[in-house]
């Protein structure tokens, strides 16, 4: 599976690059400015107010650095809660693929984050079969 997943991203890459090669040609400016635009998150009203960024961009943000940080692809975010210290995210992940899919493990991970939106801690707080109800969930 692992293999299968590398070349996936290797095809995705090569995808890629042939439609940059293929989009009609833009001034230099452009491009540098749209890269620069995706890296921020694309909300400038938060990078020159210095404010707290949405919601949303606390939620994309958390899911890739909990990928990152783990090798586990989030699927959900089952709660988001923000408060004076910054943000608390109860987020679904698939940590093992079974066939059939209802009997893969998903986890609960408790996601801790700064009023800026950079993870600060995680931990895992459930672990169940995707096809099993939890009667004892609080």
């Amino acid at each position: 599976m692992f293999e299968v997943a590398m070349s996936n991203t290797s095809n995705t890459s090569k995808t890629q690059s042939s439609r940059k090669s293929q989009e009609p040609d833009e001034p230099e400016g452009a491009q540098e400015s749209d890269d620069e635009s995706a890296s921020s998150g694309g909300n400038s009203r938060h990078d020159a107010a210095g404010d707290r960024p949405s919601p949303m961009q606390v939620l994309r943000h958390a899911r890739t650095q909990l990928a990152e940080l783990t090798g586990m692809a989030p699927e959900s975010v089952s709660s988001f809660e923000q408060s004076e210290d910054g943000w608390t995210l109860e987020v679904e992940v698939l940590e093992i693929a079974r066939v059939p899919d209802t009997m893969s493990l998903l986890a609960s991970y408790r996601v801790e984050l700064d009023p800026e939106g950079e993870l600060t801690g995680y931990r895992r707080v459930r672990r169940y079969e995707r096809g099993r109800a939890d009667p004892h969930r609080r």
